[in-house]
């Protein structure tokens, strides 16, 4: 049998991936600082809230709107304009998750071969959405000089003939910084003069991690949603519930569309007949969408609490042991530590698997370029976030006195 070639991935296990096998298999102890699912890291949820939303009898009729149904919708509008944007109905298309929405849009923006610029680093699932719609990822890199920014000069060179779209995650995945208001007027020069269009990620949108109130509350606007216009160029906001209301497993988030109104017109257009060929996201969840959103702000903050209180311990950590550093977060679920660079970042992750427990992603997962790069999730329960990343500071101090 001969596949397609879009498929060919190497599927070989990587020392990782084995070593964390095997630890499992042994029953030996796993201290993981890698969770990104919220509905395993002890949240507490309303389970009567969230479930009698899906008994709504409505979702017994058929309504097959390649949009969504237009109730799911208005919810979606009132989440945005909770954050000063100004959203119709008309312009959002319900998907079963962000990743069915990326692939939604390499359709409608790309031929086979054409490329969508992302940064790096960033998240690898994008490499695998790209290749399946026969699309090219271009990275285009980030630098990192007291926070996080932008090479506009790498981002320009990397334009070709055939690129098509510029990605953005706000705030970025796993580095956890917004994108500034002078880069996003820049992007939009850049799509505008170019004709390219800008597809925004802001699935982390809500978890900022500086104190005080969220962002849609009064904080500074790079905080806030590229929703909010105006519009110089095609762009499509992408958001989910999966981090929104954290509920990963109830699968509903939308593609919101903006624009100059003849090429938002022709998108629009266009995307409704790619959205009625599949009307993939089933009735019930539909119906729940508005009380999930309206319902959500609870579980968020118990997150941005946990992730605080994690932070806050990592640097009292981090402030005995200066080789390991912390690198600035606004927003998300990760953080990004800077260490010893004493052998590659995936040897190094299985050496903190094997020797300490504790399981963490090396930075190569992510993009980062050269080695000394591990991301964390903030996520973990707190006990075990400390003692993680004790025990990561443990293992280069250790190093550090053999050497000497």
């Amino acid at each position: 049998m001969r596949f397609s070639s879009r498929t060919a991935w190497d599927l070989t296990e990587t020392p990782l991936a084995r070593a964390l096998r095997e630890r499992r298999a042994a029953l030996h102890e796993i201290l993981d600082l890698t969770a990104s699912n919220p509905t395993q890291c002890g949240f507490a949820y309303d389970e009567a809230e969230i479930l009698a939303p899906l008994g709504d009898r409505a979702a017994l009729v058929y309504d097959p709107d390649p949009r969504g149904r237009r109730s799911a919708r208005e919810g979606v509008c009132r989440y945005y304009a909770e954050r000063e944007a100004r959203v119709e109905p008309e312009q959002v298309f319900l998907t079963t998750g962000t990743s069915e929405g990326y692939g939604w849009l390499f359709r409608l923006l790309c031929d086979a071969g054409d490329e969508v610029l992302i940064a790096q680093p960033s998240y690898p699932l994008f490499d695998f959405l790209a290749q399946i719609e026969d699309a090219r990822l271009v990275p285009y890199p980030l630098v990192y000089d007291h926070g996080w920014q932008i090479d506009f000069a790498g981002l320009r060179a990397r334009i070709t003939e055939r690129t098509k779209a510029i990605a953005v995650v706000h705030p970025n995945n796993p580095t956890g910084h917004y994108t500034r208001n002078v880069e996003r007027r820049e992007l939009e020069r850049i799509c505008a003069e170019r004709g390219l269009a800008l597809i925004v990620d802001e699935v982390f949108l809500d978890y900022c991690c500086a104190e005080g109130e969220p962002p849609h509350r009064g904080k500074k606007r790079e905080e806030g949603s590229f929703a909010v216009g105006p519009h110089r160029c095609l762009t499509f906001v992408l958001s989910g519930i999966s981090k929104i209301a954290a509920l990963p497993q109830m699968k509903a988030a939308w593609i919101a569309a903006f624009g100059p109104e003849a090429e938002l017109h022709e998108a629009q257009a266009r995307l409704e007949v790619i959205a009625d060929t599949f009307l993939s996201m089933n009735a019930p969840v539909q119906c729940a969408l508005p009380a999930w959103l309206a319902g959500s702000d609870e579980v968020r903050e118990q997150i941005r609490a946990r992730t605080a209180t994690n932070l806050r311990n990592s640097d009292q950590i981090l402030a005995r042991f200066p080789a390991v550093t912390r690198l600035d977060v606004e927003a998300g679920w990760y953080a990004v530590l800077r260490v010893p660079a004493l052998s590659n970042d995936e040897d190094l992750a299985v050496q903190l698997l094997e020797e300490r427990g504790v399981y963490v992603h090396p930075g190569s997962f992510f993009g980062f370029a050269g080695q000394g790069w591990l991301v964390v999730s903030l996520l973990a329960p707190a006990e075990e976030f400390r003692t993680g990343v004790e025990r990561i500071c443990e293992h280069f101090r250790e190093a550090e006195t053999r050497a000497d």
